[in-house]
């Protein structure tokens, strides 16, 4: 049996273990295969689980000095069904396209590899990486959501099956379900990250996202997709942030306890030395929380053309009635009204940061509601429009006692900036 706690290390660690040769990376597939046995009939979040491929990249790593020596040498990743895979089936959580067979990997996908990452399998998407939810179950709870779109990735995170995975956001498809689960979710600034190889919802919305259980993790994987060497990184000193708190922001759709919470932590920061002050976002960019429906929408339909037109009762009724109906209804003077007051608002982004390092706010409305729906997409939906970086910090906990997430944002850039405040962040809770 293998080692069941090497499934529990981070990728930095892992890949450490192997360049000292105090494990191997098959040691280290071996151990999270055997949690995903563990857990996988409970949690469901992998569509395709590729083990002997796993372990064929395993041996390959174990046989080759250089590849030890790579950055995430021998950790295994989730792969969102919505990201291409050479080797693995990619259905884009649809029935239309079940058993697809894309010619290459995503670019995130390659990258991952080449920086030794071993692909674990791909992990559960909603249809499309729309609403209509998958099969996935909260690993906390399996009656309540995972949250959505990357639903499995976020869940085979939280439930130690893989230290890393990648997922996408065009509203809040990684910052939700990140929150939900109780891990560390992260989207960088719009068009940082290389979306090629990633099925397009909204063309101008679309990003990358990560998941892990630490910020450094996070740190080192978008080194990793951005292809940036160790030697090259960029210093990452920890500080004590300027933080705008945005807790009034749709304090109305909040749920009992979140805004609390929220206060009860900026109070914490603050005590611990980080400067924190109220930050009201201005009524023209709360607007774009609405506004975000069109571009996506309208921007979905088209891409989804082919889908629409000819396999129109193979869509479920959710995404027909939803996010298709929004986007055939929308002229493309009102699109075009919508990218216009969101361009209007990136160009004053300095204005409502002001001062600040970095904003807080809520991830979601609060924790993970029982049922499959997964949740409200406005506590994402603003930053979205506005491009800007954001983490999930699993800071909170709602009424349940299950984990409730701190959002936290930068200006666009500002990523080593937003890191780094978030490593100071959590280092205060792990005080």
């Amino acid at each position: 049996m293998a080692d069941a706690r090497l499934n529990e290390i981070s990728a930095s660690e892992t890949a450490r273990r192997i360049a000292q040769g105090e494990t191997t990376a098959r040691a280290v597939v071996e151990a999270c295969l055997e949690q995903v046995a563990r857990r996988e009939t409970e949690v469901m979040a992998f569509e395709w689980l590729d083990a002997d491929g796993a372990r064929r990249a395993a041996d390959a790593i174990d046989a080759r000095d250089t590849a030890r020596h790579l950055p995430i040498a021998g950790a295994c990743f989730g792969v969102k069904d919505i990201i291409d895979t050479a080797d693995m089936p990619t259905g884009y959580g649809s029935p239309i396209h079940a058993g697809h067979r894309p010619g290459a990997d995503a670019a995130c996908v390659a990258l991952s590899r080449k920086g030794g990452g071993i692909a674990l399998g791909k992990t559960v998407t909603t249809e499309f990486a729309n609403v209509h939810p998958g099969r996935t179950r909260n690993p906390h709870d399996a009656q309540r959501t995972p949250g959505g779109s990357s639903s499995g990735s976020a869940a085979a995170v939280a439930a130690m099956m893989v230290p890393l995975a990648l997922g996408t956001q065009t509203t809040s498809s990684t910052i939700r379900p990140a929150s939900f689960c109780g891990v560390i979710g992260f989207v960088p600034t719009q068009g940082a990250v290389s979306v090629s190889g990633v099925r397009a919802a909204a063309g101008s919305l679309d990003r990358i996202g990560l998941f892990a259980r630490s910020v450094d993790e996070i740190a080192l994987y978008l080194d990793v997709l951005r292809g940036i060497p160790r030697a090259e990184a960029p210093s990452r000193r920890t500080f004590a942030p300027r933080i705008g708190l945005c807790a009034d922001f749709l304090a109305e759709r909040m749920d009992p306890g979140t805004q609390d919470g929220l206060l009860r932590l900026a109070r914490r920061l603050d005590e611990a030395g980080a400067a924190v002050a109220d930050c009201a976002v201005p009524a023209d960019f709360a607007r774009l929380t609405d506004e975000h429906r069109w571009v996506s929408s309208f921007e979905f339909v088209r891409n989804f053309a082919y889908e629409i037109e000819n396999h129109w009762e193979r869509i479920s009724t959710t995404l027909r009635e939803g996010r298709i109906s929004h986007g055939l209804a929308c002229t493309h003077d009102q699109y075009r009204t919508a990218r216009a007051l969101a361009a209007a608002a990136q160009a004053r982004i300095d204005e409502m940061f002001g001062s600040h390092d970095v904003l807080l706010a809520a991830s979601a409305a609060g924790e993970a509601p029982v049922g499959t729906a997964t949740g409200d997409f406005a506590f994402c939906a603003l930053w979205t429009m506005l491009g800007v970086p954001a983490i999930s910090l699993p800071l909170m906990a709602g009424a349940s006692g299950l984990p409730v997430g701190a959002q936290l944002l930068a200006r666009p850039g500002d990523e080593a900036l937003l890191l780094a405040a978030a490593a100071w962040i959590m280092a205060q809770r792990d005080d």
